[in-house]
């Protein structure tokens, strides 16, 4: 049997690494975020919103409750849409050395800011969790791809 020279096993000239399809560099600052430093930019946001919404229920981080989850995630809706929105990275994303661009139409090109309508769709779906755990090849969330948005090494 003759085996053809292309085995299809390979990565192909169309995506080679996340963010190659973008325009964006393999490695280095513009290159598409890791798993890893964009889920502990998501721990810190979280606590963040936590110790904000102890202060605001006047109970400890660690006792809970209705009142203090309902707190804590409206802090981090809150939070995480302004500064997305308007500053491109939250406390986390800042923490990291991560920011988030604003894809242009037809992928080609990023704005500097996202607004404060696609900071707010995104982390609406982010809040959902099921958005943010369902992504493409490039790691774009359907919270990102929503939102018009990629996460990059800054």
């Amino acid at each position: 049997m003759a085996s053809s020279a292309q085995s299809g096993a390979g990565p192909t000239e169309e995506f080679r690494y996340p963010g190659n399809r973008l325009g964006l560099p393999e490695e280095g600052p513009g290159s598409v975020a890791g798993w890893g430093r964009r889920f502990a930019a998501l721990f810190a946001d979280w606590l963040v919103a936590g110790l904000i919404a102890s202060a605001v229920v006047g109970k400890p981080i660690w006792a809970g409750g209705n009142d203090f989850n309902t707190a804590q995630l409206v802090i981090f809706f809150a939070m995480s849409a302004i500064l997305t929105g308007l500053a491109g990275a939250t406390i986390g994303h800042r923490l990291l050395g991560l920011r988030l661009l604003k894809t242009k139409a037809g992928g080609q090109g990023y704005a500097a800011q996202v607004g404060l309508l696609g900071g707010a769709i995104r982390s609406l779906l982010l809040c959902l969790v099921l958005p943010a755990v369902i992504f493409d090849k490039e790691h774009r969330g359907l919270h990102d791809l929503a939102a018009g948005t990629i996460v990059v090494r800054r």
